[in-house]
């Protein structure tokens, strides 16, 4: 437990964090990777260009800092990290790490102002912080291991089936080399895929969404390939696409994350998702589908148009059923598209149609996409007087801020 004095000590370094916080995360990351090069092999390096995992850092810092009397209230923040750690692999070993390099960079851009008192009490208060992250890791650890079908670190996972579901992305069947059984997952979670690409010096992590319904002998996931090379992301996608074969080997963590349907709820679900983010939807479809029959379902999803749309006649069949509702809008549909009426809406999911088409009377909404669709979504549901705890969303990557 940390002392009065060292409290309030952290409490007052919180409008310099929210001033200097991006530019302390960022020297970090420099100062680690120049001492550690090896936790480059853990670390998602496109996030780190595109400096959204010193952003997300930036703000979990500020938020353990305000909330360091009380960090009970920043735990859902605690489980979705501790879920990314323990499917990248992250251990007890590498707090210590990250803790001295985060007080180097502290110090380096404080200069003067980062006086001996505040490094002491940062250093006590990133101890409680680090225990809190490695015993909540812990369990998942455990859990991960010892449920059924389970396994530790990676595993490796036989390329059974590659399906083109559109111009940009494609499914990749996982069934597991040992042909011994695998764990199952929420909907809505995601595995870790490890790759040692030729070439590159250090491995590649992603995560991706399980695009199919729990419970099978394989894993679904469909990947959107990233225009061009020149960024990891780029890199990761298209080694995929391109070179990753029906018949390889991929390295596997077992399932992770907290953005998950709640199937004990019978209420009615509203799916909204934009791009690839419908993978973790399909996941959510398909499950109520087979484990809840009765429970209403609407499936909301947006593209540019039909070219790139994926997935389509798996919820073209489902929206068969009496208690599944599905509609698809495109932004620039093809001609082929209106020929084929293979569209409901023309242009974006807007706060009037939300109004107008979809039930709120205890519905809970599920969304994902990209961060301008996910910002929209949210602020239409929020105005439009839905509870926040109906509201759930992911980010693919790192956390970011939908109030922006």
């Amino acid at each position: 437990m940390l002392d009065q004095k060292t409290i309030e000590i952290i409490k007052s370094t919180v409008p310099v964090l929210e001033k200097h916080g991006e530019t302390i995360t960022t020297r970090f990351y420099q100062l680690m990777f120049g001492n550690h090069p090896e936790l480059l092999n853990i670390f998602n390096h496109a996030n780190q260009k595109q400096g959204r995992q010193q952003k997300a850092l930036a703000g979990t810092v500020y938020a353990a800092a305000m909330y360091i009397d009380n960090l009970e209230a920043i735990l859902p923040v605690v489980q979705q990290i501790a879920h990314k750690h323990r499917s990248l692999g992250v251990k007890p070993e590498h707090y210590p790490i990250v803790g001295k390099h985060l007080l180097l960079a502290i110090k380096d851009v404080l200069g003067e102002a980062a006086t001996d008192e505040i490094i002491k009490a940062w250093a006590d208060a990133y101890n409680v912080i680090a225990d809190a992250f490695i015993g909540v890791e812990a369990e998942m650890y455990d859990a991960a291991i010892n449920q059924e079908g389970g396994w530790d670190g990676f595993r490796n996972f036989i390329v059974d089936r590659k399906v083109i579901e559109s111009d940009v992305i494609t499914s990749f069947y996982l069934r597991p080399e040992d042909n011994n059984g695998i764990a199952r997952f929420i909907p809505g979670q995601y595995i870790s895929i490890k790759l040692e690409i030729n070439g590159e010096e250090y491995t590649h992590i992603r995560q991706y969404s399980l695009s199919d319904a729990p419970g099978k002998d394989y894993y679904r996931i469909s990947v959107k390939r990233e225009a061009g090379t020149a960024n990891p992301d780029g890199m990761v996608s298209n080694y995929l696409h391109d070179t990753v074969s029906e018949g390889d080997i991929l390295k596997v963590s077992a399932p992770a994350g907290d953005f998950v349907l709640d199937t004990k709820k019978t209420t009615p679900v509203v799916l909204l998702s934009g791009g690839v983010g419908l993978t973790p939807m399909m996941s959510m479809l398909k499950t109520i589908v087979e484990v809840q029959p009765s429970r209403k379902v609407t499936f909301v999803h947006a593209a540019v148009n039909g070219n790139v749309h994926a997935l389509r006649n798996e919820v073209d069949e489902l929206a068969a059923l009496d208690h599944v509702n599905s509609f698809i809008f495109y932004d620039s549909p093809t001609e082929e598209d209106r020929l084929n009426n293979r569209f409901d809406v023309e242009g974006y999911i807007t706060h009037d149609w939300i109004k107008d088409n979809i039930s709120f009377e205890d519905a809970d909404f599920y969304f994902c996409g990209p961060v301008p669709f996910m910002r929209a979504i949210n602020r239409s549901l929020r105005s439009l007087g839905v509870n926040e705890d109906r509201i759930h969303f992911e980010f693919f990557g790192p956390k970011g801020n939908l109030e922006e």
